[in-house]
């Protein structure tokens, strides 16, 4: 791979003729690229890097400097500035970056944004018991809702160190950026700040379904039992956990805070239902990427069964009977919800479903454009609790 530059002015080329003339017994030196990100960058058509290839550039950045190139002025400057910087810094943003990639972001932001519409929504229901002192009980529920993401995430990539090495090669434990040692200190950590926030704060009930989800989560990956090998049991886990667990735990909590017994209202009973089917729908969907992994470790999946293709119309069916059923309930239960918001919303996002299914079938099902088929559901499910609070 050659660096092109766009054509230098005449006065450029005077100049250089002179050098030329002058020393013409030097050598020649070919400006060679440091790093192959270089190119994976210039020539990728896609605007934002996907989490593969933003592992991959800084991979290849870190073994650039071992390549036998010709040292051009741009990259000893660089190298300058890299070794005048502080070791241990380094090695502490490396750590927080592999601890991040160890939470999977796009699960924390499903549970931040999903406990909060459900606070926003009983707080909107009860806006005569809104007290200040109470945010700092927030809080501390929505990290402690963090912390079991965290241990469920993370107990997950550390017993399928081997199937990530082929499906998600940019995890921490799987890139070799964080130690099966400090991954265990991690999910502990997680379990045991997590578990204390919620007996210190929300009661027996409440404490009793976090460490309902917990061991969900523990006995989805943990072997000998490791349900995730089993479908059915692994769709109704984390369906279980991210959907009736999550709204149900968060909506009792909020209202056990305000003084409130527990009764369900429409609208929370609607996202309850519309996200317990949701998180089935991710449940089958999120195998689709991993295909190749699961068949080289005999992990049995519906998309390794039935194939991609048919998963993705499976997964894509279920959400178009969600948003036709939220439209439904619009029109039959004015009373209950916005029609003004409900219908258009729900059709808007039904359709943009339709549009990236036909996305994917021109796309031929190529791993990349799974990929990207499986970030947007994961999109439509964050687009559905930002309009949660106003329905």
């Amino acid at each position: 791979m050659e660096l092109s530059f766009s054509p230098p002015s005449s006065l450029g080329i005077s100049a250089l003729n002179t050098h030329r003339n002058t020393s013409s017994h030097q050598p020649k030196i070919p400006i060679k690229p440091t790093s192959k990100s270089f190119d994976l960058f210039f020539k990728s058509s896609k605007p934002f890097p996907s989490s593969t290839e933003i592992y991959s550039l800084k991979r290849s950045s870190k073994l650039a400097p071992n390549r036998h190139y010709r040292r051009n002025p741009i990259w000893a400057c660089s190298q300058a500035g890299a070794a005048g910087s502080d070791p241990i810094l380094n090695k502490i943003s490396d750590f927080k970056d592999a601890c991040w990639r160890f939470l999977r972001p796009h699960t924390i932001r499903g549970t931040a944004l999903g406990s909060t519409a459900l606070v926003a929504r009983a707080l909107i229901e009860n806006t005569n018991l809104i007290k200040w002192s109470l945010v700092l009980k927030a809080f501390s529920g929505l990290f402690a809702l963090i912390c079991g993401n965290g241990y469920i995430v993370g107990i997950n990539q550390i017993y399928d160190i081997g199937i990530d090495k082929v499906n998600k090669p940019y995890l921490p434990i799987a890139a070799g950026d964080l130690s099966v040692q400090s991954a265990w200190l991690l999910v502990i950590f997680f379990a045991v700040a997590g578990v204390l926030i919620v007996v210190l704060n929300f009661g027996p009930f409440i404490t009793s379904l976090y460490c309902l989800g917990l061991f969900l989560g523990t006995i989805y990956s943990v072997p000998p039992l490791r349900f995730k090998r089993f479908p059915v049991i692994a769709f109704l886990i984390i369906a279980t956990v991210r959907g009736f667990l999550l709204n149900f735990g968060v909506y009792h909590a909020t209202r056990a805070a305000l003084g409130l017994p527990f009764e369900w209202s429409s609208p929370v009973a609607f996202i309850t239902t519309f996200v317990t089917l949701f998180a089935l729908v991710i449940a089958i969907t999120k195998d689709l990427p991993d295909v190749e992994g699961d068949r080289k470790y005999n992990i049995s999946t519906l998309a390794t069964k039935l194939g991609v293709r048919n998963i993705a119309f499976l997964g894509s069916g279920l959400l178009l009977v969600n948003y036709v059923g939220a439209v439904l309930a619009a029109i039959y239960m004015p009373q209950d919800f916005s029609r003004s918001l409900m219908i258009p919303a729900h059709t808007i996002l039904a359709l943009s479903l339709v549009f990236q299914m036909w996305i994917l079938e021109q796309a031929n099902y190529t791993k990349e454009a799974i990929s990207g088929f499986y970030r947007f559901i994961w999109n439509l499910f964050y687009a559905e609790y930002i309009i949660f609070p106003f329905i």
